[in-house]
């Protein structure tokens, strides 16, 4: 295994972060592993735990739908009397400071869609900019049994298509349709057990605690050649990337 990528929910709820930041630093000395990463939406993350774990993080990712404080409310991301905004950039210039490599997530929707994000990711430089077109999975934003219903976030491909023709000089722009990000990512959930969303849902398999990874992971539903298509290898240890702050 040469990368790890720490996501939810969100990793930083668990003690403060405090968990997720000794699981960073576990797989990092103990198992060496040349990446390791987290996704979050940067609201519970502060500079002490930079300044605990940082040295130990590769990429931090966090996810942000929209430069308008309006829209994000809209979309779900809005964080109480905090602006999502702001924190973005307190977070870009700790990552700065830590020597950590600082990525963008993005998942385009309906409320989005429209919007023109150019000065700001020019401004904010990340390594990677992440573009998803909203994805619908039952039983997770959509279904009887999903907390949230997601169909009226819902986009068609020629409106995703728009806003990556709109952006297509942003240089760390990496674009993932719903066709290359349904079967390119292996998914452990908290039970160990892989995600298989190639039916519009995450069934699972059995866990890697009881069967191995060599037996679970053939119901993975991972696409191998997909995932090199939709640009998922990279150079994502800061060992070897050039941070240009």
């Amino acid at each position: 295994m040469e990368k790890i990528n720490f996501s939810g929910g969100e990793p930083f709820l668990q003690d403060r972060g405090n968990f997720v930041g000794k699981l960073v630093e576990y797989c990092k000395k103990e198992l060496k592993l040349p990446s390791v990463s987290i996704v979050s939406n940067g609201s519970l993350i502060t500079e002490r735990w930079f300044k605990n774990y940082g040295k130990h993080l590769d990429i931090l990712a966090v996810s942000c739908d929209s430069f308008n404080e309006e829209v994000n409310k809209l979309i779900g991301r809005g964080q109480g009397k905090k602006n999502h905004v702001e924190k973005l950039m307190k977070i870009r210039q700790w990552c700065c400071d830590y020597n950590v490599a600082f990525k963008i997530n993005s998942v385009i929707n309906s409320y989005n869609v429209d919007e023109d994000m150019r000065d700001e990711l020019n401004r904010i430089n990340p390594i990677r900019w992440k573009v998803f077109q909203c994805l619908i999975i039952d039983g997770e934003n959509s279904g009887e049994e999903a907390l949230r219903q997601a169909e009226k976030f819902v986009i068609t491909d020629d409106e995703f298509k728009g806003f990556l023709n709109r952006h297509k000089d942003i240089k760390c722009l990496v674009p993932e349709s719903n066709q290359q990000m349904r079967d390119s990512y292996l998914i452990l959930d908290e039970y160990m057990r892989f995600l298989d969303c190639r039916n519009g849902r995450k069934d699972p398999s059995k866990s890697i605690l009881d069967v191995g990874v060599e037996n679970a992971v053939m119901f993975s539903g991972f696409d191998e050649k997909m995932f090199f298509k939709r640009g998922g290898k990279y150079v994502w240890s800061k060992a070897d990337l050039k941070l240009d702050w």
